[in-house]
């Protein structure tokens, strides 16, 4: 892990209170949106304050403590644990437990002549199992604070703001190479060679990789796109000027995979109805849950993509032909111990048989999450983040059209789109889990309100909430 200078870490320590003075000068669903997001852009990655008997504090965690330290004790506000789904419940139960059988399935040391990869104990079930509570935490806040359709469109304004303030350090690094996080906080956070595509650099900024920015970049630009759509009449020249702009930003990032999801969905928002977008995003999310039992059952056309690939970009071809045949060997690799995974350690991935070097690359983090928590842990995590948007899709079917606002149409939207995008890369960032937890905020709202009008419909009964 890289050694940031002390800057990095009085951030890190900072971070806190920035937050507090969000929450005293803000509203709270866009203090919470900016406590989250502000620490992504402005945090340096990868480094990580070490307490002991605590998980590792880096950047996400930092954000994540801090809002809910400001909720419970500032705020002293309530919040829900328990979505109203029983499947929603099982699966956070799954979520945060599934890490104990990880542990009790891997108690055997993976020996190699020169290296050992150490036995799974007790402690390191405690520690992931703190790391997944801290991961749902925005879940948690969002669900309470950021459900309304007044708080999503906070959320898509925020998104064209971060968007156009953070669009400066991008574009500089698009033009003098990846420097700012070196400069600022004392190291790189990659491989500089990763840098390099299409004739020139695509900007890191603070983020651990340039498909995280180009990512960014594309979210931006759809927040732009809605309010393109839905704004005033007098200031959509302003708003198409912006969405260009973030567009042109998104090209200097040089990434394929986020411009081409901005190609094939800035359509989609701008044309079609609400209720098909909806269901787009559900169409989406469940192509990504059954993706790994169709690649384990070679039900994936992946030679066909291969050479698509290739026939249109010799360099992207290769780069997805690498990515496919690293798959290959981590799903052998988590057939082994298919259930619960491999756990910590790098146990879960391929060594080189003398040095346990590691010689696979795992991108992807639907192969991350398998190889390292098996099924369950793969089920789980997925599981939460599609369940928001399922029920969004079944809202979108049964509800009128004028119901289904367009801030929380485009929030689905980017919240499958980032399910997708973890196939190829591992993007998963707290700002995704806040977007779940706002969708399933609002599906749930809706889900109320119709059991409300047809009484003799509806099947559940009201569940009971656990509070903190």
């Amino acid at each position: 892990m890289p050694v940031g200078n002390a800057f990095a870490y009085v951030m890190l320590a900072l971070w806190p209170v920035v937050s507090w003075i969000f929450f005293t000068k803000l509203p709270p669903a866009r203090a919470l949106i900016w406590t989250i997001l502000g620490a992504y852009l402005l945090l340096p990655p990868v480094v990580a304050l070490d307490f002991p008997l605590v998980p590792d504090i880096d950047k996400y965690a930092v954000a994540n403590l801090a809002a809910l330290a400001a909720v419970l004790f500032l705020l002293r506000a309530r919040f829900g644990l328990w979505p109203g789904s029983l499947l929603g419940r099982g699966l956070i139960v799954l979520y945060v437990a599934s890490p104990f059988a990880t542990v009790v399935t891997n108690p055997d040391p993976i020996w190699f002549p020169q290296r050992v990869l150490p036995a799974l104990r007790l402690y390191d079930s405690l520690a992931v199992v703190g790391n997944q509570f801290i991961a749902l935490i925005p879940f948690f806040l969002a669900r309470r604070f950021l459900s309304g359709e007044e708080a999503m469109r906070a959320m898509i304004v925020a998104l064209m703001v971060a968007g156009l303030i953070y669009s400066l350090p991008m574009l500089l690094e698009a033009r003098i190479s990846p420097q700012l996080n070196l400069w600022i906080y004392g190291f790189f956070q990659h491989d500089f060679s990763q840098a390099i595509r299409f004739g020139g650099f695509r900007p890191f900024v603070f983020m651990p990789h340039g498909l995280w920015v180009a990512f960014f970049g594309m979210m931006c630009f759809l927040a732009a796109v809605t309010l393109l759509r839905v704004g005033p009449a007098a200031a959509r020249p302003r708003f198409f000027m912006v969405a260009l702009y973030l567009m042109v930003v998104l090209l200097f990032c040089r990434s394929a995979g986020p411009l081409v999801y901005a190609l094939a969905l800035a359509p989609t928002i701008l044309l079609l109805p609400r209720r098909v977008q909806v269901l787009m995003a559900g169409a989406m999310v469940m192509l990504v849950i059954t993706y790994p039992l169709l690649r384990g059952l070679h039900l994936v056309p992946v030679e066909d993509l291969m050479n698509l690939a290739l026939s249109l970009n010799a360099e992207r071809g290769a780069s997805l032909q690498f990515r496919i045949l690293n798959e290959e060997l981590l799903l052998d690799r988590a057939a082994e111990r298919p259930w619960f995974g491999w756990g910590l350690y790098g146990r879960g991935l391929m060594h080189d048989p003398m040095t346990g070097q590691i010689n696979v690359i795992a991108d992807g983090g639907w192969i991350i999450t398998l190889g390292t928590f098996g099924w369950a842990g793969y089920i789980a995590e997925f599981g939460l983040l599609a369940l928001p948007v399922v029920l969004m899709a079944r809202e979108a079917i049964r509800q009128p059209s004028a119901a289904l606002s367009p801030f929380v149409c485009a929030i689905t939207l980017i919240l499958a789109v980032n399910l997708v995008d973890l196939l190829p890369n591992d993007t998963l960032i707290p700002f995704t889990w806040l977007m779940a937890g706002a969708v399933l905020g609002h599906a749930e709202a809706l889900r109320a309100t119709w059991k409300a009008a047809h009484p003799r419909k509806a099947a559940q009964l009201a569940p009971g909430r656990t509070v903190l």
